[in-house]
C-alpha cells in the first residue's frame, strides 16, 4: 500500500533543505583585504563581527569621527607600504561612513600602487563625486587615467587625464606639478600649442617641475 504522506513529507524535507541552503551564506576568507570587502556577501559570523565593531565604535565617538580615525590609520599603513593592513583600515572606515570621500581615494591609491590602474578608476570617480574640491585626488586620478591610456592607447583616457588636471589646477592654481603634468599630457597630441602653454606656466612657478624629456620634446626645433 502506498503511503499518501510519503510524497508530502519528502516535499517538506526538500523545501527545508532548499531553505537551509538559501539562508546559509558561506564565509569567504580574506575579503577584509579587498576594497569594500570585495563586494562579497558576508556570512553570519562576519555580519556579527561587524555589529560588534560598530557597537564598540559607537561607545567612543560618532561614526563620522571614527571613520576619520580609521582613514588616517589607513593612510599611515599605505605610506608604510603595508597594503593589506591599509585596506583593512579603509574597510573599517567604510563600514562606519560610506560617504567619506577619502575612503575611496585610499582604495584607489592602493589599487594604483599595485598597478591596477583601470580598477582604481571607479574609486577615484566615487571620491571626486563626493568631494570635487580635492586637488590631490584629481591629480592621483589623472595618473591612473594616464597609465590606462599608456596600456590601451585609447585617447578617451588621455582626455580624462587632462580634464582631471584642469580641474585640479582650478582648485590649486599655484601648484607647478599640475601644470607640468598638463604639459606632459598635451605633448602626446600632434599639435603642441597647449603643451607649450602649460610648459610656460610651469616655468613661471618652478622650472624644475617639468620632466626634462617633455621639455626637450617641446623646445627642440
Amino acid at each position: 500500500m502506498i503511503n499518501p504522506l510519503k510524497p508530502v513529507l519528502s516535499c517538506v524535507l526538500f523545501c527545508l533543505l532548499i531553505a537551509g541552503c538559501a539562508y546559509s551564506q558561506p564565509c569567504v576568507d580574506g575579503i577584509n583585504k579587498l576594497p569594500m570587502y570585495g563586494r562579497v556577501k558576508k556570512c553570519k559570523e562576519q555580519i556579527e563581527d561587524d555589529k560588534v565593531f560598530l557597537a564598540t565604535c559607537d561607545k567612543a565617538m560618532s561614526r563620522k569621527e571614527s571613520a576619520a580615525h580609521f582613514v588616517k590609520r589607513g593612510w599611515e599603513y599605505l605610506y608604510a607600504k603595508k597594503p593589506d593592513t591599509a585596506t583593512m583600515r579603509f574597510n573599517q572606515a567604510w563600514l562606519l561612513d560610506s560617504l567619506n570621500a577619502d575612503i575611496y581615494w585610499g582604495f584607489a591609491d592602493l589599487l594604483g600602487m599595485q598597478g591596477k590602474f583601470k580598477e582604481s578608476l571607479p574609486f577615484f570617480e566615487r571620491s571626486i563625486k563626493l568631494n570635487p574640491n580635492n586637488a590631490k585626488v584629481l591629480q592621483d586620478a589623472s595618473t591612473s587615467y594616464g597609465n590606462v591610456f599608456f596600456e590601451t592607447k585609447d585617447t578617451k583616457y588621455l582626455n580624462s587625464t587632462i580634464d582631471a588636471l584642469k580641474a585640479a589646477a582650478n582648485i590649486d592654481s599655484h601648484n607647478p606639478q599640475i601644470y607640468a603634468q598638463l604639459a606632459g599630457a598635451y605633448s602626446y597630441f600632434t599639435q603642441k600649442d597647449s603643451a607649450r602653454k602649460y610648459l610656460k606656466i610651469t616655468d613661471q612657478i618652478d622650472p624644475n617641475a617639468v620632466n626634462p624629456q617633455v621639455r626637450k620634446l617641446l623646445t627642440d626645433k
